[in-house]
């Protein structure tokens, strides 16, 4: 029985390490979206963004004839998916970044992890360990803190549109979840049909709000480095982590992508943090660290139970 441990804690160790590569991708989402905001609107760019994405995976889900073996409540799930994060929970997030800068936008998120949490008990009934709820509140204490100094002049409208991402961020972890470990589907399917489904939404929406994009070879060649890199790339490292990892525990993972993007619009956008912002996303940082090593130690307590039930059965 023992020699299932490596096993279950390599599995672990490569969902953590694609967590965390979807941060650095996420980070740089931010700001190449804001770039790209000067020549496409908030809802045209992430209509067209997710169904590029859908595009590129298509030929994929034909090969294996995945389409054909979803029940209709894989679909209705499916499109809930969709409506909640890719088309309601990011369209506003990506309108509210007209009004914040990127790091602000990508600090509200900071309070996702609760929301997966207290939905995570109530509906997957998944338990944290008293350390790992530890780290959750350290981690929305580094948030707080990088709220403190204050929000300027225009802010608080784009602070409750972003917050309106923030329940679909949630949601999507939830039922993305509860998909992933029933492995009925594979992580591309689990990617490319909420995309599908959530771009059809969106995109009537956006033309007849933003009318038809205008032509720009800057704006468009960030459109498609979104739609390969920070979609398709990215949400299937995010899906593939939730096969492993709980809901709030990825979520909490997610909270590195302040710091990301924090770089990132430094690099870019020549956005400047406070001491006193750099003081709450280091917190942060601690707190996701607390909710892992707090994982780790219910693994080393409960050998027998960390092995997945199917591989004790080959054993």
């Amino acid at each position: 029985m023992n020699l299932l441990m490596p096993t279950a804690r390599s599995a672990r160790l490569v969902a953590v390490s694609e967590g965390v590569l979807f941060t650095v991708m996420g980070g740089s989402t931010l700001v190449f979206a804001k770039i790209a905001l000067a020549y496409l609107g908030p809802l045209t760019l992430t209509g067209l963004r997710y169904f590029l994405a859908f595009l590129l995976m298509l030929p994929f889900l034909f090969r294996r004839n995945r389409l054909t073996r979803l029940s209709p409540q894989l679909w209705f799930r499916f499109f809930i998916m969709g409506l909640s994060f890719y088309a309601v929970g990011n369209g506003a997030f990506y309108w509210g970044l007209k009004y914040v800068p990127a790091t602000t936008a990508s600090l509200v998120l900071n309070l996702t992890p609760l929301l997966v949490l207290i939905a995570g008990i109530l509906w997957l009934n998944e338990i944290p360990t008293r350390l790992q709820g530890v780290g959750v509140i350290v981690a929305l204490v580094g948030g707080l803190l990088f709220f403190s100094p204050g929000l300027t002049g225009g802010e608080p409208l784009g602070v409750a549109i972003v917050a309106i991402g923030l329940v679909g961020n949630a949601a999507f972890g939830i039922l993305g979840r509860d998909i992933a470990r029933e492995r009925k589907v594979d992580t591309l399917t689990l990617t490319a049909i909420p995309l599908a489904l959530g771009s059809i939404i969106l995109i009537p929406i956006a033309l007849s709000i933003e009318g038809p994009p205008r032509f720009s070879v800057t704006g468009w060649g960030m459109l498609l480095g979104l739609a390969v890199v920070n979609t398709a790339c990215a949400y299937g490292l995010y899906n593939h982590a939730l096969r492993v990892l709980p809901a709030f525990e990825l979520s909490a993972l997610l909270n590195l992508t302040p710091l990301m993007t924090a770089a990132w619009a430094w690099l870019f956008l020549s956005e400047s943090l406070s001491l006193v912002q750099i003081v709450g996303m280091v917190t942060v940082i601690m707190g996701v660290l607390v909710v892992q090593l707090g994982k780790k130690r219910a693994i080393s307590a409960q050998p027998a139970l960390a092995a997945p039930a199917a591989l004790r059965r080959r054993s």
